[in-house]
């Protein structure tokens, strides 16, 4: 059973038809990018999914339980992590995460337990009595991860929580969440930078005014746009004696040559790699260097939309 199903879900504002019958599921211990330009649907599909805005049609089930925004049961299976920092700079982070934890309904005890669980989860157990105004942004976004596991969540959604960090602690963040999943949470993830999906989502959705556009694996998308890999290789002569064998592989869509490099288009270049480099060999070629360009999400996300993920 999926920790997360999505079916048909709908909502409208007006004459604006923010969401229009999204369907998606999650696994327990998957990562799943919602991916879509600005005002693409995104934010109002989390509102629904967390329970803050009502449906207007479809259903949406949280570890097989029915979720609404009055089921407090399937909430609780939830944790949220928003762009904006819920955090109170003048306490510190333990303070923070005790503070909600209390909230969420534990005891004192549990409280305590937790917050050294999470503290150690998230990396900082050694700054946890300094007040999070002396934080770094990444530091406090850390943080903020943190006040979403505090529930123990069966579901964690994290939106955009990197935006504004250095690299170090986008990496930081980025292993916390794959630690999490080895761990059996689920994680819904929205981003802005197509690196951190590529890097993170076991599968991914393209949203689109409103609609999902495809849905899949990074691989399973690029077969339904029609993108190509690309294999280029260098010869240690001119690539024009080899184009006609080469052309005569039915793996192979495209091949051309420039002076000592040959470039080769097919569907699947790792399927493909081992029989291009027999039948080179097998025509006397000699072969310097093979380089395989696969196509990102990148590719993906403008064939199906038209923009980039920032825009």
């Amino acid at each position: 059973m999926p920790i997360l199903e999505v079916r048909g879900v709908s909502k409208r504002y007006g004459k604006n038809q923010a969401v229009d019958d999204v369907s998606f599921f999650i696994e327990e211990g998957e990562t799943y990018g919602l991916l879509g330009p600005n005002g693409a649907g995104k934010s109002t599909t989390i509102g629904m999914i967390t329970g803050i805005l009502e449906r207007d049609s479809g259903s949406i089930t949280v570890d097989g339980i029915e979720h609404s925004v009055t089921n407090r049961k399937s909430k609780s299976l939830i944790g949220f992590v928003p762009q904006e920092l819920a955090l109170y700079h003048d306490l510190s982070a333990r303070d923070n995460l005790r503070f909600f934890a209390r909230l969420y309904g534990l005891s004192k005890s549990e409280a305590r337990t937790k917050t050294e669980e999470v503290l150690e989860t998230v990396g900082l157990s050694d700054r946890a009595g300094e007040a999070v105004s002396q934080f770094s942004g990444g530091m406090a976004r850390r943080l903020n991860i943190g006040l979403g596991l505090l529930n123990s969540p069966r579901l964690l959604i994290l939106d955009e929580p990197t935006v504004g960090v250095d690299p170090q602690s986008r990496n930081s963040i980025l292993e916390s969440v794959h630690t999490l999943t080895r761990g059996g949470v689920s994680v819904l993830y929205t981003t802005h930078y197509m690196e951190e999906a590529e890097r993170l989502c076991d599968r991914v959705g393209i949203i689109e005014a409103g609609k999902i556009r495809a849905e899949g694996t990074q691989r399973e998308l690029v077969s339904q746009v029609g993108e190509d890999d690309t294999v280029l290789i260098t010869l240690d002569a001119p690539g024009e004696r080899v184009l006609d064998v080469l052309r005569a592989l039915e793996p192979i869509d495209e091949v051309s040559s420039e002076g000592t490099q040959v470039r080769l288009l097919t569907s699947n270049a790792r399927d493909a790699l081992p029989l291009i480099l027999d039948t080179l060999t097998r025509a006397g070629a000699g072969i310097r260097s093979v380089e395989v360009q696969e196509p990102d999400l990148e590719a993906v996300f403008l064939s199906l939309t038209g923009k980039g993920l920032r825009e």
